[in-house]
């Protein structure tokens, strides 16, 4: 079985490392360590190299998160993602220069920090397949009741008939189920060519739905699982087709 993606903390303001560590845990990622002084996060990561750093930009001691970084990336080339309280443009353009992977602004909430770190794994695992397609194995099996997906290094199923919407993310789509979300690195115009389009329809530049899961249809939008979805007025009156055939 894979084993968990691997984050080090650095973040000197301990209640906050502290909730970030049990967030971390509890979506399946194993935290290395919760660390506050650049100096020491750089001496531990000789010791046990995560695979991604959160980095706080405004640590406390003789260096800051951006000098730690820089001073960590002249050895090893680990994935950056910056907390910060009130970063302004000298210490933005400064955190820039490292090419870190995402930024999140305290005070954050608990779908900012999945998302980014999601966004990163995602991003690590196409850099390490240049040549992933639609086709390779980061792309869903879909099968007549069910597809699996890649999900925390893992293929896991999910069944057709749970599945509520699909929503773009630039080069990503997120699957929304009842219970859960998934992530995969793919556009939503190769998902919706091998989607199965007995079960789904495309009714925004941004959205796939289920026909099954439609609780409301309204003039401009339609309702699933309280979640207002627009439709484009060219991709409608398909819709209402579907629709009536039901």
């Amino acid at each position: 079985m894979s084993q968990p993606t691997t984050i080090l903390i650095i973040e000197d303001e301990m209640i906050i490392a502290a909730n970030i560590s049990l967030q971390l845990t509890t979506l399946g990622y194993e935290v290395t360590g919760i660390i506050p002084r650049g100096e020491e996060a750089l001496m531990h990561i000789e010791q046990q190299q995560p695979e991604i750093v959160l980095l706080d930009i405004n640590l406390k001691g003789k260096i800051d998160g951006i000098e730690t970084a820089k001073i960590m990336q002249r050895s090893y080339n680990i994935p950056i993602i910056y907390l910060t309280a009130n970063a302004d443009e000298a210490n933005f353009n400064r955190a820039k220069e490292t090419n870190p992977y995402a930024f999140i602004s305290k005070p954050f909430k608990k779908l900012d920090l999945q998302r980014a770190i999601e966004l990163t794994v995602a991003r690590i695992e196409a850099e390490n397949n240049p040549k992933s397609t639609s086709e390779d194995k980061l792309a869903p099996y879909i099968l007549s009741d069910s597809i699996f997906v890649k999900h925390l290094e893992k293929m896991v199923r999910i069944d057709i008939k749970d599945i509520l919407y699909i929503e773009a993310e630039r080069n990503y789509c997120r699957i929304y189920t009842k219970s859960k979300e998934y992530l995969l690195v793919m556009t939503l115009k190769d998902l919706d060519e091998k989607l199965p389009s007995k079960h789904f329809i495309r009714v925004h530049r941004s959205f796939i739905v289920n026909v099954s899961q439609i609780d409301e249809l309204a003039a401009n939008h339609i309702v699933i699982g309280k979640k207002a979805i627009p439709v484009s007025k060219a991709l409608k009156e398909e819709l209402l087709n579907r629709l009536q055939t039901i």
